[in-house]
């Protein structure tokens, strides 16, 4: 399972770049990038917003990473072995690791690491429950005992979406994993200026100058991480256009989502390149809220899947065909797992199906309070999308807009709907981030334990169970065509389409990697 799917991500390996790893950065080369959200939270464990594990790629280092074929490449960790029983781990750390306030990485920081990751992360807690012991036998080496084997452990501890298994001293990852941290020291590539940080308007990170990168070339997230500019300067311009203007105007050097309508006034510009960074692509998911009504009824929410048509939000939210695929499968279309069974007949915009469901659960016009993000593009027309496609249903819908960054604040809150708290929210995953059931974090559906929304369901529990124990790639799809079935009984979220985001790189900037996470290491300016 070290192969995360690679007939989903061919296109990936053609274009990895070998880096010249003694590149120095020129004199005060500054990269300055405009991203589809502005920085609010630093902690990339306590919240699984995009933008905060952009800044968590940048400050942070990991055990293993994913290459551009997406297999798993230690990263930190010089090898692993493997007891004949598959019970131990042992992972000794490479030489020359350090965290930017100079101290040596340990494998104690590991080890507090992992366990605060562990406690918030799906496939973290999945990997935990199978764990029965986690230590550092010495500065150098992470021990791992499993109660039993445990198929997915090195997918796990490579998985490149949120939550990442970032590194922290141990000083910092014993901190509260439902608090958020204020320390944002690391052992990467660079580091982060939290002196320079200013919320709404810029972040800043400068090269770390005692980063030893791996001696492989860069692929992907894994390999030698090699920071060729001192800074790097995260400019936040939410209105689209400004964003293009500054580009074309050579003041930003990079647009991380250009919308496909805005493409024409970059493409015909010369010396500005579009590219396809992640050509996984992205899955748009609305996620329910189960613990207050209406959806704490499972057949209201099915009526949702009834009620909703796929492709209004994709027309609406990509609009150009050439970036974009209906796909009514939970997991990736064209990957290991894709399935439609138990949802063939959903997400097409079915009226009258969604009404009957809807009398047969006895809905007493609840409201349905829906967060609208309004701040970024490509997912700010979702909430509106949805909308009138649930009251033509019969749902009674409150929408309510905010910036995505108090919408990432709101969605951990459990408070009631009168009281400031929701029904659902529009999203979205990358593609490697929900390859599988295990992986999928909407999935999970361990009450509590859960993501925000937190649905309860031991039946959903027990075939990610058993597909986490299954190393037969055979047994594993069935089992995931199981999970999807069940997910049509017991709606989680609903999947609303696959998607790729065009990236613009501007004339003065080269070498962005094709990669399924934001990678700004590689990159140099003129």
């Amino acid at each position: 399972m070290l192969n995360m799917g690679r007939r989903f991500v061919c296109a990936l390996a053609a274009a990895a770049a070998v880096v010249p790893f003694a590149a120095p950065a020129s004199a005060q080369s500054a990269l300055k990038v405009a991203l589809h959200s502005d920085l609010k939270i630093i902690d990339p464990i306590w919240t699984t917003a995009l933008i905060t594990q952009h800044h968590g790629y940048l400050v942070y280092d990991t055990l293993f990473a994913l290459d551009d074929k997406l297999q798993v490449k230690p990263q930190m960790v010089e090898k692993w072995d493997t007891s004949p029983d598959k019970l131990t781990w042992t992972f000794p750390l490479r030489d020359g690791l350090a965290w930017h306030d100079g101290k040596p990485v340990t494998a104690e920081d590991c080890v507090a690491s992992l366990k605060r990751w562990g406690a918030k992360d799906t496939m973290g807690q999945k990997l935990m429950s199978f764990v029965s012991e986690l230590s550092a036998p010495d500065d150098k080496t992470i021990k791992m005992v499993l109660k039993e084997p445990y198929g997915l452990v090195l997918n796990t501890l490579g998985k490149p979406g949120s939550n990442v298994p970032f590194m922290m001293p141990k000083r910092v990852a014993e901190t509260d994993p439902n608090t958020q941290i204020t320390d944002a020291t690391g052992s990467g590539p660079f580091i982060f200026k939290k002196d320079e940080w200013k919320p709404g308007e810029k972040a800043v990170y400068v090269r770390n100058t005692n980063y030893k990168p791996r001696a492989e070339p860069s692929a992907g997230l894994s390999g030698g991480k090699v920071a060729k500019v001192d800074r790097v300067e995260w400019v936040w311009i939410p209105d689209a256009q400004t964003q293009v203007n500054a580009l074309l105007n050579d003041e930003v050097d990079m647009i991380e989502i250009v919308p496909p309508d805005l493409l024409p006034l970059i493409q015909k510009e010369k010396g500005i390149k579009v590219q396809v960074v992640n050509q996984a692509g992205r899955q748009y998911s609305m996620r329910f809220n189960v613990l207050h009504k209406p959806f704490d009824n499972a057949k209201v929410r099915q009526a949702v899947l009834y009620a909703l048509n796929q492709k209004d939000f994709l027309d609406a939210n990509v609009g150009n065909p050439e970036f974009y695929k209906e796909c009514k499968s939970l997991f990736p279309c064209g990957s290991p797992s894709e399935t439609t069974r138990g949802w063939e007949d959903k997400l097409s915009g079915n009226a009258v199906k969604a009404k009957q469901l809807l009398t047969e659960a006895g809905y007493d016009g609840a409201p349905v309070v829906l967060m609208h993000q309004t701040d970024i593009a490509g997912h700010n027309n979702l909430a509106t999308v949805a909308k009138p496609q649930l009251e033509k249903a019969g749902f009674k819908v409150d929408l309510q807009s905010m910036d995505w960054q108090t919408l990432v604040g709101r969605r951990a809150k459990k408070d009631p709907l009168n009281a400031g708290g929701w029904s659902a929210f529009f999203t979205s995953w990358a593609a490697v981030d929900v390859l599988d059931p295990v992986a999928a974090a909407f999935l999970n559906a361990s009450c509590d334990k859960a993501t925000f929304g937190w649905p309860c369901d031991p039946e959903l529990e027990k075939l990610r169970d058993a597909y986490a124990k299954e190393t037969d790639p055979a047994k594993q799809k069935e089992i995931a065509a199981q999970v999807q079935a069940r997910a049509a009984e017991y709606p989680t979220h609903a999947p609303l389409g696959q998607f790729t985001t065009p990236t613009a790189v501007g004339r003065k900037a080269s070498g962005l990697l094709p990669s399924p996470a934001l990678a700004l290491w590689n990159v140099e300016k003129k």
